[in-house]
């Protein structure tokens, strides 16, 4: 479901996506509540004496100040929107140790042509290919899990089909 925020003073149109659940490390959730609590509290008081005073010079059609700061009043307005949604939806899953099958959250070994390679199979917000953190719902992720060590998977993906095999769940 996709939720439309409009500030018709600021002339902003945000769309933003309302989350299903959402896979959270108890490190990420506690990330998250840190960074909305600085939103609400110290970024709303921020702009809002931003706002007061560019208010002070004037004519607000002309004052780019102003339009500044409402701008960034709605960019914050949605991140705080975006973070709670996080929250309401999160599931916290820890890192799992071995196990028969991959989860959200094992870490897991494959072979992939002649190399070897370790991915950890997060939720979509945590997710960073580049550091092998891998989302649960990725073409990829969506392979690997409930799956066992010695499964070989075929993905397709943009560069074509590509094959694993499971050597380890850590």
């Amino acid at each position: 479901m996709t939720w439309v925020l409009h500030s018709a003073k600021a002339g902003i149109h945000k769309s933003i996506e309302i989350m299903q659940q959402q896979y959270l490390t108890q490190e990420s959730f506690e990330e998250v509540k840190k960074e909305l609590e600085e939103l609400k509290t110290n970024k709303r008081a921020e702009i809002a004496q931003r706002l007061k005073i560019a208010k002070e010079y004037g004519d607000l059609s002309e004052n780019s100040e102003y339009s500044e700061a409402r701008e960034e009043q709605a960019n914050v307005e949605s991140r705080i929107f975006e973070l709670e949604e996080l929250l309401k939806n999160a599931s916290i899953v820890s890192r799992h140790k071995g196990g028969d099958t991959v989860e959200v959250g094992s870490t897991i070994v494959v072979k992939k042509g002649d190399k070897t390679v370790k991915y950890t199979i997060v939720g979509s917000y945590e997710a960073k290919p580049e550091e092998g953190k891998i989302s649960d719902e990725s073409p990829l992720g969506k392979a690997f899990l409930k799956r066992k060590m010695g499964d070989k998977i075929d993905v397709s993906t943009p560069a074509g089909k590509m094959s694993y095999e499971i050597l380890k769940i850590e």
